[in-house]
């Protein structure tokens, strides 16, 4: 799945946010370009000409290529005088009248992906609050990405061809298709988990979309016939029917890590909620799915399809 112009969009909304936050006259920005050292300016922000566009900056040189290199953010105050850079594209800089410039590693698991630049045609020192605000600018650019990255790995690990059907496999094969169903259910609760957190809504959407697929999955827990549930479970029957039930995007959210064993306090961390709000979520799906346990909600969400 292609990400390029997901990336660019997130581009374009950290450089917005640096100008309103650091005050700068100008702003502009470029990603990494695949398989190569170097970054592609393509984004601009408060520019009067057009001399900074589609500029690749080599690792290394001018003020953004040493931000890259050194994995830090850069800065000078009158960037075609300074010392402390190389100076092959002053040209450039000079074209858009800029002498004030930060450069701003955009880091993503140890890797660079970009470079957000702030700027004032003024020769004046850039304090701390602004270099902090856009150092604020990239972190939030970084999350944004790697929420991204997240889901892209778990809709392609989502994908991946479900456990085999047949009715009657070895020993070996009914444990291979165990931890294939494991698998599939713990990736589950992880797009529902990383759903709420994903800002782009065709992206989010399509994570509830797979969420759902997965969900409808014939699991071992819906196999025609299964009158008893195993252990202490009450009588399927008596456990409510899939029309009846309606349960909220949270309560799933819930249940969906409970049905991989994680406890109150762990599906709150992986939710970013209180256990205590946890447990209330839970006592309400369980009784919306007229259960008496944890392990009978789950079981009667498999049911009812809303739980892979």
């Amino acid at each position: 799945m292609a990400t390029g112009g997901a990336d660019t969009v997130e581009m374009r909304g950290a450089l917005m946010r640096l100008r309103r936050e650091t005050g700068l006259a100008v702003a502009f920005g470029g990603l990494v370009e695949p398989g190569r050292a170097q970054v592609r300016i393509s984004e601009l922000n408060g520019t009067t000409t057009a001399a900074l566009s589609a500029l690749a900056v080599s690792s290394g040189n001018g003020l953004g290529g040493k931000a890259v290199a050194l994995v830090r953010p850069c800065a000078v105050t009158d960037y075609s005088s300074s010392r402390r850079i190389s100076h092959e594209y002053d040209v450039a800089v000079a074209a858009e009248g800029l002498r004030s410039v930060l450069a701003v590693p955009v880091v993503v698991r140890r890797r660079v992906r970009g470079v957000l630049y702030g700027a004032l045609r003024s020769a004046q020192p850039l304090g701390d609050r602004t270099l902090s605000a856009a150092v604020q600018a990239a972190r939030d650019m970084e999350q944004s990405l790697a929420v991204r990255d997240e889901a892209y790995g778990l809709l392609a690990a989502a994908r991946e061809p479900g456990p085999p059907g047949g009715s009657e496999r070895h020993s070996g094969a009914q444990g291979a298709e165990g931890m294939a169903w494991e698998r599939l259910r713990e990736a589950h609760g992880a797009l529902r988990a990383l759903a709420p957190r994903v800002m782009d809504p065709a992206l989010r959407a399509e994570l509830l979309s797979v969420c759902e697929t997965l969900a409808a999955s014939p699991g071992p827990a819906r196999s025609a016939g299964a009158a008893q549930s195993p252990g202490s479970l009450r009588p399927a029957g008596s456990l409510r029917s899939a029309g009846q039930i309606r349960l909220t995007p949270r309560e799933l959210d819930v249940l969906s890590c409970v049905a991989v064993g994680r406890t109150n306090a762990g599906a709150g961390e992986r939710l970013g909620l209180r256990a205590e709000t946890v447990k209330a979520y839970l006592r309400s799906a369980m009784r919306k799915l007229g259960a008496h346990t944890r392990l009978e909600a789950v079981v009667a969400a498999r049911r009812a399809g809303l739980l892979p």
